[in-house]
């Protein structure tokens, strides 16, 4: 009973986000969704009470782990002090410099496997793909309605330009829901589990900032048009490509699969 969260002997702080994890049979499941093989890194963001982080340590060759709030680190070292390949680094992940940090390990397979403080939730998966690094797996606890976002398809309501980037570089899949009630505190929403492994057959984008930036102004106004939405954009090109598509100026973002917003931004890029 002494590794359970309900015994952790800290205060929860809210603006960390810090809703942590109970049964260590979920742990397991999502670990197992990783699949972890062979001389591996695994990198964690807000290990909470430790609970994924000792499973993870259990099946990976190293384990690096990023917390934000010092005052966790008494109890977090009592937690994984029988662990020799954890390396615990107090520091706000989103701050680090990511591929210095991971330079410093020999490995053949990098994953991250995080349940993540769902306010910092985007900007970290933007740091993981800015970063360079090639992850065999990205395995996430994210907000059930925002999992719904990142795997959508195009056409639902959900799509939106973080889907499109998302599946731009990942097939992404939703594993399985976690609720509530699996956490301490008990937050407000029920979450899903959500992994992302890199694409092999990647389209390729002339520039991806552009790229970027381009999806984000598709979507500026969901509710508008491309017409609308793209006035600052060379629009007879944007036409020409639609038009191959069985699109026009008259059609919305969410109605475009990722295909198509490739072609779109290469065509437009240094028009």
């Amino acid at each position: 009973m002494g590794d359970l969260v309900e015994n952790y002997n800290v205060k929860f702080k809210k603006k960390f986000g810090q809703n942590f994890l109970k049964d260590v049979s979920i742990v397991k499941k999502i670990v197992d969704v990783a699949g972890i093989c062979g001389n591996s890194l695994v990198i964690e963001v807000g290990p909470g009470g430790a609970i994924m982080t000792r499973e993870l340590a259990n099946v990976a060759t190293n384990v690096l782990a990023y917390e934000i709030d010092t005052d966790l680190q008494e109890e977090l070292d009592k937690r994984i002090k029988e662990y020799d390949n954890i390396n615990l680094l107090f520091q706000d992940f989103l701050m680090s410099d990511l591929a210095n940090d991971v330079s410093k390990y020999m490995y053949d397979n990098l994953y991250f496997v995080s349940n993540v403080p769902y306010y910092i939730t985007t900007p970290i998966i933007m740091k993981l793909i800015s970063s360079g690094l090639h992850f065999k797996k990205i395995v996430m606890m994210v907000q059930k309605e925002v999992g719904e976002r990142f795997s959508t398809a195009c056409g639902s309501r959900e799509y939106g330009s973080i889907s499109v980037l998302l599946q731009y570089y990942f097939n992404v899949k939703r594993e399985f829901l976690v609720p509530r009630t699996e956490f301490i505190p008990v937050p407000n929403v029920d979450s899903v589990i959500i992994s992302f492994s890199e694409k092999e057959d990647r389209l390729s984008v002339c520039n991806f900032d552009f790229f970027e930036h381009f999806v984000q102004d598709c979507f500026q106004y969901k509710r508008k048009n491309l017409r609308n939405n793209l006035k600052k954009y060379n629009l007879n090109t944007v036409s020409r490509v639609l038009e191959k598509y069985g699109k026009d100026l008259g059609s919305r973002a969410e109605a475009l699969d990722v295909e198509i917003f490739v072609e779109l931004a290469n065509a437009l890029y240094n028009k």
